[in-house]
């Protein structure tokens, strides 16, 4: 064993601070404390443990005493100024050593959602964390009114919940952009799930939009967005479905992929409906419910906090200024993809 591997060797010169302390009285000196904190920072940099090291310092103290040490009260004030001494450079340097593990975390991250680094790279720093990039991966994210960094309450109560079902098994937890974060393995999809009950439970209600799973290095990035998109589109349509699956919803990149065509699509169908009497957001809305119900015209009426009878003439004003019968199956198709169109691109408040 070598001497930085024996314990003993961060108490160096301890037994004669105390032997000459106890004998004169003094307090320890401003070098020999600085001593101390630097054994105490070399200790932690080397992996030992605080409660070991401590004990060892009593340990010699005791051996001292017999014929070391004089005044019970000196020797022990001498005691006590070096083991907080040494506790407090032991302190420091794990304190240091956290903060440059959660700015190599933040950094992998970074490069990680963003694409960034060189792909070889970013594979052996991704092994640190329990990633494995060859594999295909789907990430979660949850958003809440609150933002929420790494240490927050919040965070870190998701995490144990999660390390305590499935312990730390190839996932990865972290906040960006005042969001939480979870990544898994593709196939871990009982992962997400769990994370998505605890992350809405723990956010009083927050939303969570899940990724597909996607391989190689750039497949985490490619969830990332994909889950990022999914709340957004959910933010723009008003979907109030408390977890959101981008597999679920792909329709809708599809109807936006041509912007142009969309935004003709909504004009054509809708545009008419800007000449009635208080602008198109009302019949817009009545449409909305409409297809969202199923078509059932009391079930619209009642979310609406209209009559049967008043719905009815709202539809019948609709087909009337477009030409388009939304209760006719042949026209059902076109009017309702206008309607997803126009909330995609916030029209009427936008102009197209």
């Amino acid at each position: 064993m070598t001497d930085r591997e024996n314990p003993v060797h961060y108490l160096r010169g301890y037994a004669e601070i105390l032997a000459e302390v106890s004998a004169t009285g003094r307090r320890l000196t401003r070098e020999e404390i600085e001593s101390r904190r630097a054994l105490g920072e070399q200790a932690a940099d080397a992996g030992h443990g605080l409660r070991t090291l401590v004990s060892e310092h009593l340990t010699a103290a005791r051996s001292a005493w017999p014929h070391a040490l004089g005044s019970t009260d000196t020797a022990l004030a001498a005691i006590q100024q070096v083991i907080d001494a040494f506790a407090e450079g032991y302190e420091r340097a794990q304190r240091h050593a956290v903060r440059q593990e959660e700015a190599a975390r933040r950094e992998f991250i970074d490069d990680l959602l963003y694409g960034r680094s060189d792909l070889g790279r970013l594979s052996e720093r991704a092994e640190r964390f329990g990633l494995r990039l060859s594999h295909a991966h789907a990430v979660a994210v949850a958003q809440s009114p609150v933002a929420y960094d790494e240490g927050d309450p919040v965070p870190r109560q998701v995490e144990r919940a999660l390390i305590a079902r499935f312990g730390d098994r190839n996932i990865l937890l972290t906040t960006k952009d005042g969001r939480l974060l979870c990544i898994a393995s593709g196939h871990q999809e009982e992962v997400l799930a769990h994370f998505s009950r605890q992350a809405y439970a723990a956010t009083d209600g927050g939303r969570v939009a899940i990724g597909r799973p996607q391989s190689g290095p750039g497949g985490i990035v490619q969830s990332y967005e994909e889950a990022l998109n999914v709340l957004e589109l959910a933010e723009r349509l008003g979907l109030d479905e408390p977890v959101l699956r981008a597999a679920d919803l792909l329709v809708y990149p599809v109807l936006t992929r041509d912007r142009q065509a969309m935004a003709d699509l909504v004009l054509d169908a809708l545009g008419p409906l800007t000449t009635a009497r208080g602008g198109a957001q009302v019949l817009l809305d009545t449409l909305t419910a409409y297809f969202d119900c199923g078509c059932v015209a009391a079930e619209a009426a009642r979310r609406l906090s209209l009559s049967v009878r008043a719905l009815t003439y709202r539809l019948e004003r609709i087909h009337k200024l477009t030409g388009a019968d939304p209760a006719d199956p042949a026209h059902r198709y076109m009017l309702q993809t206008a309607v997803i169109g126009a909330r995609l691109l916030d029209w009427p408040a936008q102009n197209l």
